[in-house]
This record gives C-alpha cells, structure tokens and sequence, in this order.
C-alpha cells in the first residue's frame, strides 16, 4: 500500500496524472485494520487529484468523505491533520468550514512535529481570515507559511505547490501586488516555481494568472494579456489539459475587453471552479442576460456562507442585475447587505468598489445628489492608493452624472479620466468614449504628422465619407465598409461574423433560420446557446446542491447531463478540435466578412495612408472582429451617426 503511494508520487513528479490515480486507488481499496491511515491518506489525495486536475467536484466529493471516515474515531493522528486539508485551500467554498480544518492541522502539526502540515495548515488558516475580513492577522499567518516553504523546512514539494496557491489567492483577494511580487522572487530562487511538469507547473500558471489579474486592476490590459497567454502555454507543454487558472483569468480579461464570446469560451465547462463564477457572473450581466447574472452570483453567495471579500464582488454583481430587471427593492436589499460584509476592512479597493455601486443605485432610484457623494466618497478612499483603473470608473461615472447639472463640475471629472486614460493601457466603453467627446475632453494621443488626432466615417445615402482633419473622400458603400462602421462605433467590443451579418444585412432567406442556411448538418443559433446556457445553471445548482446534501447519485447524475450540455455548446463554437464542416453558415461568414472588411481597409489606407494605417492594425478578424483602439495610437476612429 505505501509503495503504491510512492508510485503515485514518481507519477505526479512527471505530470502523469492517470497513472498517480490508479496508483492511489491501488492503495485505498480494501485496507486492513492496520492500514486504514495509509488508506485514508490515498483517498484524501486521489479526492485532490480529482477535483484539482480534473475538474471533477463530483467524483472527488466521496473521497473526501471517505477518508475522514477512515480516522475520525481514532486518537488524535498526524493523518486527521493531512485528511482535514486535502483540497487546496482556494477550492473550498466556506471560509469557516477552511478555518477549522486548517486550525485542527494546524494543532496536529505541532503536536507531531511536522512541519509539512503545519506550512499547509498557516498558509489555509490565512486564507481563510483573510476571505473572513480578518485581514492583518490572516496574511501574518500565509507570511509565516512561506517563509517556512523558502526556508528548506518542508521536503514536499505537492505541499508547497497547494500552500502557494493558498498565498496568492489571499494576495488577489487583497490585491496586494507588492507582496505576492516579493515572494514571486524568492520562490523562483528557491525553485518552487518553475517549468517542470507537475506541482511546478501548476504552481507557475496560478501565479502568473493572479499577477494578470491585478495587472488587469492595473490597467496594464497588454501585459497581462502577454503573462496570460505566455502562462497557459506552458502549461499545456508540460501538462496537456490540466491548466484552468489562465483560462479563467484570461477570460476575465477579455470581459473587461469586451469580447463576450472568446470569454464564454474560455469559461465553458470551468464554472464547476468556485473562481470561474465571479467572471461567469460579470459576462452574463455584460451581455444583458440579468436573470442568468443574478442566479450565478447568488450561487457564489451561497457556496462561501461568510466569506467577506468574495461575497462583496459577487453582492455588486447582484445589484447591477436586479436594476436591469428593474427590482430596485431587491437592489437596494443587495446594497444594503454589500455595505454590511465591508463594513470594517482596510481594503480601499472593495470600498471604492462598493461605493461605485451604492452610486449606480443611487442615481437609478433619481438621487443624484447622494449618487455623486458616493462616488466622491469612492474616490477619496483611493488617495494614495495606486488602483488607476478603478479611479477611471469612479471620475467616468461621475462626469456623467454631473453632465446635466454641472457641466463645469463634470468637464473637471472627465480631465481626470482622460489623464488617467493616458497612461492606461485599456480599451474605454463607447459611452464613455462618447462622453468625453461631448464634454470636449481628449485623451493623451501622440499627433500624426498630419495633425490630425479624429477620424471619422460618415454616412451619407449611398457612399460614406471618411475624414481626417482637412482630408475627405468619398467611398462607395460597399458591406466591408458597413461591417468596419459597427466595429468602429462600438470601439472593444466584439462582434462574431455572424452577428456582423445579421446587424449590417438581417436575414437573407424570409421566414427561414439563416443559421441554418447551407449547412451540411445541424447548428445551434444564439437562441438556442442561450437555453444551453440555461441549463448549464439549472444543473449547475443540482449538482451544488446534492454535494451539500451528500446525495452522491443525484450529483452524478446531474453531473452526467451538465458535460452533455457543455459538449453541445462546445460544438457551437468549434472547441475540442471537432472538425467544422466548410460549408457551415459560420465558416462562410468568417470568410466572406474577413474579406469584406480586408478590402475596406485597404480602400481607406490607400485614401487616408496615415489613419488607414492605424486602423488596419486595430482591427480584428476571424470568427471573433473588433476594433480595438489604443491610447498611443495617432489616429482615433469614430463613425459620425
């Protein structure tokens, strides 16, 4: 049996992951009385592999179980301690139920002298203060576990790998990039983080995707999209299919950025992680999908019970889609409850944040007046905090607000914006883009020889007319040019090239699905993947709620019928490496929009050489098309309505 535990050790040490399972299940089958603690320590970590490299909460679920069962009613044993803390600390939901396992470890680590269980146990036991608004004392805690880790105290590498990610989970959760920087350095020095297959590489993948995330915060777009894409394919080199962290940050990314699509695609099959339901949330309520957004957000909430830090982001989430429904009753419950957990923190960025919302309510219940306190409250939080993206939210918010009562007051707001827009590398949402140039307010560009600094495309009956300052042609309208003035007027967000042509030539064929049009087989629409995504939650909340209930047959069940539905709407999008069949309506739109919008392209860059040049590398084709602008560019487009 402990040879068997040794084989899954030398398995894991390669990235084998199947091989480490049916070594750990060798061990954990049928032991005798005086095996039962090893047995418990193979079902404990078969629980672990399950549930943290495959995805899988409903197979890990018994388990866990059962190895606590194995030495529950014995005397107090070092196998209680590792039983306790056999997830990683970042994938249990309830911050309550994580103290007490760490506390329990905790006290059989020092009991039995070993310093393995107590690096995981600090490092679990801060987490959980932290996620519990205890702050100072919780990242103490993790502080003391990685100095333990860097100083040759654990031999463990698994161990480690499990206390790191615990540490930078608190660090994102607080957004203090100056620690988790610091510490980075020592575990590169100390060769925790690294290439190699294994506990290495999914230790570095976890830490370059919770670096993006507050580079995102950072407003540092372009780096973090570098970290992101850089991180992920590593690990699929050294561990194919196991990486979940940089898909998910790198789908939140892409919310921020706008391009709704290429994020459901990267959540799909992922919201099972406690992680991917916050950006899960976030993408529905951007694409107006309130009750989906309100549903997702409220199971976070009831999976993390008195999580303070999560449970804020999520309450935001909450009353930003009960005003879409418009339920400012519940909205305002929201708001209330979301002041609540924050009261207290010394975390500026959740007060700003929930200031920001508080604001948001406020305006739409008509109080103006306190809606502007709130955000000057928000705002006066951040001095000397350096969250630059946030502060461009708040001072935007503000400026529209004040726009039709104090145009003075709000040109003031929006020079505030613009300076910070000028050293961000973010895309702005078109309202804001169009407030500023109501205002009168640009942004920090670099001038084009030209001295033009606007672009526009105008429509004018037949043709368009495209202008930079004095220069001014007239082009005959084709659909590329058609397909480029959507993208243009809605500058970071993303349109799929069917959605191109469904905006700019409706549908072809009267009374036929033109999704359906030329295709070999059959096809999922955007009504169809919205039901999908329906039932995606409906058995998201099944399988959530027979693990609580620890009825283990219904949540497979439900669990069976959820990777059915993903795989269809993986079909929808092409995933997996199904093969796309040429003649789909898809596939022919991506061609024949690409080569409309190629063609336009080239027309302005050969009637406009300088600003055609900057919009040819702005704009994105494929399946997925934007325009996305940059603040060092020349030129900025915009279409004149």
């Amino acid at each position: 049996m402990v040879a068997s535990l040794q084989l899954a050790d030398v398995a894991m040490s390669k990235g084998d992951v199947e091989s480490a399972v049916v070594h750990l299940s060798a061990a954990a089958r049928n032991p005798t009385a005086d095996e039962h603690r090893v047995a418990a320590t193979a079902c404990a970590r078969l629980g672990y592999l399950f549930e943290t490299f495959l995805g899988n909460k409903v197979a890990a679920r018994p388990w866990f179980i059962r190895a606590i069962r194995l030495v529950e009613d014995d005397e107090p044993c070092i196998e209680q301690g590792w039983v306790a803390l056999a997830q990683m600390g970042c994938d249990v939901d309830d911050p309550a139920v994580l103290r007490e396992r760490a506390d329990l470890a905790l006290d059989r680590a020092r009991r039995f002298g070993d310093v393995d269980l107590e690096v995981k146990a600090l490092a679990d036991g801060g987490l959980a203060r932290v996620q519990a608004g205890q702050v100072p004392e919780g990242m103490g805690m993790v502080d003391e576990s990685m100095a333990l880790a860097c100083g040759g105290g654990t031999g463990d590498p698994g161990v480690v790998g499990m206390s790191v990610c615990s540490f930078y989970t608190a660090c994102y959760y607080t957004g203090d990039f100056e620690r988790a920087e610091a510490w980075t350095r020592a575990f590169h020095q100390c060769g925790i983080l690294g290439p190699a297959p294994g506990p290495q590489a999914f230790l570095s993948s976890h830490c370059d995707s919770v670096t993006a995330a507050l580079l995102c915060h950072l407003g540092r777009w372009g780096e973090a999209e570098k970290v992101l894409q850089r991180a992920h394919a590593a690990i699929e080199e050294a561990m194919p299919g196991a990486a979940w962290h940089t898909p998910i940050a790198l789908a939140e990314l892409r919310i921020l950025q706008g391009r709704l699509d290429e994020a459901e695609v990267l959540l799909l099959g992922r919201d099972g992680h406690i992680q991917a339901l916050l950006p899960t949330a976030r993408l529905y309520l951007a694409r107006g999908d309130y009750d989906l957004a309100r549903a997702t957000a409220r199971r976070g909430l009831r999976l993390m019970g008195d999580d303070r830090m999560r449970a804020a982001t999520f309450l935001g989430v909450v009353v930003e889609a009960e005003l879409g429904r418009g339920e400012l009753g519940r909205a305002i419950e929201a708001s209330a409850e979301l002041d609540a957990r924050i009261q207290g923190l010394p975390l500026p960025a959740l007060s700003a944040q929930a200031a920001l919302t508080r604001a948001r309510l406020q305006a739409a219940t008509g109080n103006h007046a306190e809606a502007a306190d709130a955000l000057r409250q928000g705002l006066d939080g951040l001095a000397g905090v350096d969250l630059p993206l946030l502060a461009l939210s708040l001072h935007l918010d503000l400026a529209l607000l004040l726009e039709a009562t104090d145009s003075a007051e709000a040109v003031v707001e929006a020079r505030a914006a613009a300076a910070l827009l000028g050293r961000l590398d973010v895309v702005v949402a078109s309202e804001h883009a169009e407030l500023l140039a109501r205002l009168g307010v640009r942004t920090t560009t670099r001038p084009s020889a030209a001295g033009c600094r606007v672009a526009t495309l105008e429509h004018d009956g037949g043709c368009w007319i495209a202008g930079c300052g004095d220069a001014k042609v007239r082009l005959r309208e084709t659909k590329g040019l058609r397909y480029l003035a959507e993208l243009v007027a809605h500058p970071g967000g993303e349109r799929h090239a069917l959605e191109l042509v469904d905006l700019v030539e409706g549908v072809a064929v009267a009374g036929a699905d033109r999704h359906r049009l030329g295709d070999a087989g059959p096809s999922m629409d955007a009504h169809g993947r919205a039901v999908y995504r329906r039932r995606v939650a409906e058995l998201r909340d099944e399988v959530e709620d027979a693990l609580a209930v620890e009825d283990d047959d219904r949540a497979m069940l439900a669990q069976t019928e959820l990777d059915s539905v993903v795989a269809e709407l993986a079909r929808a999008f092409g995933l997996g490496g199904r093969d796309r069949r040429a003649s789909s309506s898809a596939e022919k739109a991506r061609l024949n929009v690409t080569r409309a919008l190629r063609s336009a392209l080239a027309r302005l860059a050969e009637a406009l050489p300088e600003a055609g040049a900057v919009l040819d590398r702005r704009v994105r084709t494929g399946s997925f098309c934007a325009y996305e602008p940059h603040s060092d560019d020349e030129v900025t487009w915009r279409v004149h309505p």
